[in-house]
């Protein structure tokens, strides 16, 4: 028997295969129900939004761009600011750190004498050996040192030089037996030497408030070895005699010297007499 006799059983509608009934139609717009808000657009994706979609390599795309476009392009510009930072810096830097130029040495000639030395009488070795110009110093006059030689010398000269101008230079100079005698009256002599002449504390301080310190300055004394050909051959010493004139007392094996000059030339003329 068929069902749609059975008394109570549903009418059946010729033709039909579902129900007649329609699901109730949702609104334009709205989102379903359950479906996290926007499922109509792609889960998670606004309206107006574009979907995304997944690229050539399966990478994410969002409006037909990979995802990891935008950090890649932000990434890139980082790299070239922080490269534009650096550079600028580095050139900064260079500047400053740029080695300065290097010092020139000036070298201003050796003085000489603006007078003719001269003639010394003595012929003898020792004497001839003697320089006649000392710097801008010639020899004026030249004479028996009666005082040295009687010390126990075998020769001695005392000599004056001049510069032409008033500034003068004085040498005293003495041949000896041995290198024994020679060292032994080097002690004598240097006990003749001027001493410094005692500073007075107060004036020394106001001088240095009032003046910039010279660093041209030579401190006195000074001593050291007298060499040739790098040997030493005797000592020297060099004093400041007080009065504006320096003493340079020295011995070269057999030989004394002992020199006066203006304290701003003894050092020089010590080097320059060359014995």
């Amino acid at each position: 028997m068929s069902d749609t006799g059975r008394p109570g059983g549903p009418e059946q509608s010729p033709g039909s295969t579902g129900p007649t009934h329609r699901p109730a139609a949702t609104p334009q717009g709205a989102p379903p129900l359950g479906t996290g808000g926007w499922a109509a657009h792609g889960e998670g994706t606004p309206p107006g939004a574009a979907p995304e979609t997944s690229g050539p390599d399966g990478d994410a795309t969002h409006g037909g761009r990979p995802r990891w476009l935008l950090p890649a392009a932000v990434g890139a510009g980082v790299v070239v600011v922080v490269a534009v930072v650096a550079v600028v810096l580095g050139s900064r830097g260079g500047d400053a750190e740029s080695p300065a130029p290097a010092a020139s040495t000036v070298l201003l000639p050796v003085p000489t004498p603006a007078v003719a030395p001269a003639e010394r009488a003595a012929t003898t070795a020792f004497a001839s050996a003697l320089p006649t110009a000392v710097l801008q110093y010639a020899l004026e006059s030249s004479q028996e040192d009666t005082e040295w030689t009687g010390a126990g010398a075998l020769e001695a000269w005392a000599e004056t030089f001049t510069d032409g101008e008033g500034g003068t230079l004085t040498v005293r100079a003495a041949q000896h037996e041995s290198v024994q005698d020679a060292t032994a009256f080097l002690q004598r002599a240097g006990e003749g030497l001027p001493a410094p002449a005692p500073a007075d504390d107060a004036a020394a301080d106001e001088a240095t408030q009032d003046e910039s310190p010279d660093t041209d300055a030579v401190a006195f004394p000074q001593s050291g070895e007298v060499l040739v050909g790098g040997e030493p051959v005797g000592t020297y010493t060099v004093v400041d005699a007080g009065d504006g004139t320096g003493v340079a007392l020295w011995q070269n094996g057999t030989a004394v010297f002992r020199l006066t000059a203006p304290i701003a030339d003894v050092l020089d003329a010590y080097t320059a007499y060359g014995l």
